[in-house]
């Protein structure tokens, strides 16, 4: 292993105070597998992002003096070290993972993404292991004021204080900080229109929904359908000031919207003959193809669906689905397409996992056979471990994540790579 960068490695004590080392640089993971981070691969820190000490995972680093790998699994008075993540804003992709030791820790790293950060003296800045891909500005961090947001959530509980959907969204604006439901009460692009407390998946990292036991879900589930008055109120109130508006059922606090398609293609042909514009989008695991024909019949846009490999035995085993296959999804994809959606795929994204050349070629396949319009690169929010250990997965041959990116983009000129769903106009 040659040492080819400069970032000194970040440590932390157990009270959470975060420190770089001297001595020892930066190394991070790919999977399973130690590497330097490449000077592209390495950006500043974005403005936005979180730090996370990881508990019982003592960093990796490289001794330029002893020329090997190091634990730093201790401090000079006998303290515990741990390891240091990064949580990204928006629209960055991560490239590699921390690099840490696993080997004591005893509990599930809750659900958030977690990236190799270090400290580059010659900048004077924090680096991260990371790409941005995505150029829309709506999502920043400093557009989103909760001082604006907490009125505008008065102005809608006035207007429409019978109305559990708001009163629903309220709670996700205010409490899990959600900017989707932010922009509702502000009045701008994507609106979220959660449908479904019910999925027909058991997915790994659910974020709405996990059993007793492991780690928390991230935030609370739907636990109503809401009726089609109540959404087209939410639309329509939508529609009425917001810039780009677009209308997206599928969001993190909901099962699964596929299995209200019948209420959200009643909606699509209210909203269509009571209103102009907006794109009317669903994010999906895009189970049920015939579900998928109906909607598009009914007058949706776009569809983004989620997966997070295009091979049948990762899929499965993160999905874990109840009475659907991964050729339920592969029809889906068809039938978007022959239904005039614009097709979107929502790939979550593990570094190591990812661009494993078998992961590769079958990605490439996909992309060409189904005309995907779009590849949104999303970090998949999940303990590294875990998700490495349950889809079998090593990391060793993997391209990289920027090699990846690299790769979609020579092979489809036409293919769009973001992290948002778009506004079609």
């Amino acid at each position: 292993m040659e040492n080819t960068i400069t970032p000194r490695l970040l440590f932390a004590d157990r009270q959470g105070n975060i420190c770089d080392h001297p001595d020892l640089a930066m190394l991070a993971a790919s999977g399973d597998q130690l590497v330097f981070p490449a000077p592209d691969d390495l950006i500043p820190l974005p403005p936005g992002s979180r730090f996370f000490y990881l508990p019982q995972c003592p960093p990796l680093a490289w001794d330029d003096e002893l020329e090997q790998v190091v634990c730093l699994d201790e401090l000079d008075a006998g303290e515990p070290c741990f390891g240091v993540s990064a949580f990204l804003p928006p629209a960055y992709t991560r490239l590699l993972l921390p690099a840490v030791s696993y080997a004591d820790k005893d509990y599930q790293l809750p659900l958030w993404a977690y990236t190799a950060v270090g400290w580059s003296p010659e900048i004077n800045k924090y680096v991260v292991a990371a790409r941005r891909v995505d150029e829309n500005r709506q999502w920043e961090p400093d557009r989103f004021d909760d001082r604006e947001v907490v009125a505008g959530v008065e102005r809608q509980l006035a207007r429409f204080p019978d109305n559990r959907l708001v009163h629903h969204l309220r709670r996700c604006a205010l409490e899990d900080h959600c900017f989707a439901a932010k922009n509702f009460f502000l009045g701008r692009w994507e609106c979220p229109l959660p449908v479904s407390p019910v999925c027909n998946a058991r997915c790994l990292g659910c974020l709405s929904w996990q059993p007793e036991g492991g780690f928390d879900a991230s935030q609370d589930r739907i636990d109503f359908v809401p009726s089609v008055d109540e959404l087209l109120q939410v639309a329509l109130a939508h529609l009425e000031v917001a810039e780009n508006p677009v209308l997206s059922f599928g969001q993190g606090c909901e099962g699964d919207p596929i299995l209200q398609a019948e209420t959200i293609c009643a909606f699509a042909r209210r909203l269509r003959v009571e209103a102009d514009g907006g794109t009317l989008n669903v994010n999906t695991n895009a189970s049920l193809p015939e579900k998928v024909a109906a909607m598009a019949a009914a007058g949706m846009d776009s569809i983004r669906v989620s997966m997070n490999s295009p091979r049948k035995s990762t899929y499965l085993a993160y999905y874990r689905p109840r009475g659907y296959t991964f050729e339920n999804v592969l029809t889906s994809l068809r039938s978007a397409k022959e239904g005039g959606l614009h097709l979107a795929l929502n790939l979550l994204v593990m570094p190591g996992v990812t661009d494993a050349p078998e992961e590769v070629e079958a990605l490439l396949g996909l992309i060409g056979e189904y005309e995907i319009d779009q590849v949104q690169m999303r970090n998949l929010n999940i303990d590294p471990r875990l998700y490495l250990e349950t889809v079998g997965a090593t990391g060793e041959g993997a391209i990289g994540i920027g090699g990846l990116l690299d790769l979609l983009t020579a092979e489809f000129p036409g293919l769009e790579i973001g992290y948002f769903n778009r506004y079609l106009g």
